[in-house]
């Protein structure tokens, strides 16, 4: 009896533990990580900065994917949980239990994978385009989860099936769950950027225009709501980080800024709310051919 306690703990206990020990980070998986955290990272911050993504024209199937719905999850670009969980797994390419990293990192490309899928699917049948950005991503992830299905390490009484069917059940029941939140089934869909409103934002941008304002000030809230969610895309500078009655930030101060909210605009000054059309009108914006 002692005899076999013993050699059972050696096959599934200490000795087994020693020998599913790395010497080194897993390397193939960081690298490929490493890929999609820079990709996913310049997704991020150019939804957040409001900046226009490189090699997607207004208009174009780049442009329409990365603008609709499902370019956001839980107010937040999608691509910002895609860095997330690029930065996860090169995280877990330093952990030295094999099994261990292989099990969560296995488990986190396969929900990358099948949330890529779907996302390539809805951009394709619902939106009408292709974004690169976002099949490179796929590409990335899918060759991780082949990555890691060919690293298995030997794990005792191990077995495919239900372990890819518990994990898969899993993961395509929180697609759908986002899918349905996605189409307003349930809970309030994500907002979606008006394609003129955005192109007038992305035109003042682009044509050096500034918008000068502060949090507080109604008046700038009524501005940018005209925008609607395309209003991350203006050039908007904050004048009064401090709060009413604070100085004035020194960017402001040196443009001489006295309200709010003052447009500046070819050299003029427009101390004032303008709607949209006046704001084409002013920077030569043709909103009849964006409507198009």
């Amino acid at each position: 009896m002692g005899r076999k306690s013993n050699a059972k703990r050696d096959s599934y206990g200490e000795g087994t533990s020693k020998a599913l020990l790395r010497d080194a980070p897993n390397w193939p998986l960081l690298a490929l990580s490493l890929v999609g955290c820079a990709l996913a990272g310049y997704l991020t911050w150019t939804s957040m900065a409001g900046q226009a993504v490189q090699g997607c024209t207004a208009g174009s199937g780049c442009d329409v994917v990365l603008s609709s719905r499902w370019a956001t999850l839980f107010d937040m670009p999608t691509a910002f949980w895609g860095f997330l969980s690029y930065a996860t797994l090169a995280g877990l390419a330093f952990v030295k239990r094999a099994d261990t990293q292989w099990r969560w990192a296995w488990t986190i490309a396969l929900l990358g994978v099948l949330y890529s899928v779907y996302l390539t699917i809805v951009s394709l049948t619902i939106l009408g385009g292709a974004c690169p950005y976002c099949l490179t991503s796929l590409a990335l992830m899918t060759a991780i989860f082949a990555l890691l299905t060919i690293q298995r390490p030997a794990l005792p009484r191990f077995s495919w099936q239900p372990w890819i069917t518990k994990r898969a059940v899993g993961v395509l029941a929180l697609i759908g769950l986002l899918h349905l939140n996605y189409t307003g089934v349930i809970g309030n869909p994500p907002s979606v950027e008006d394609p003129v409103s955005r192109a007038l934002a992305v035109h003042l941008a682009d044509t050096g225009v500034k918008m000068y304002g502060a949090y507080w000030c109604p008046h700038c809230t009524d501005q940018k709501d005209m925008f609607g969610p395309a209003q991350k895309r203006l050039p908007y500078i904050e004048c009064s980080t401090g709060g009413p009655g604070t100085p004035q930030t020194a960017e402001c101060r040196t443009a001489g800024i006295a309200s709010y909210p003052t447009w500046d605009i070819k050299g003029q000054r427009y101390a004032e709310v303008l709607s949209l059309v006046r704001l084409a009108e002013l920077t030569g914006f043709d909103l009849t051919a964006a409507a198009k």
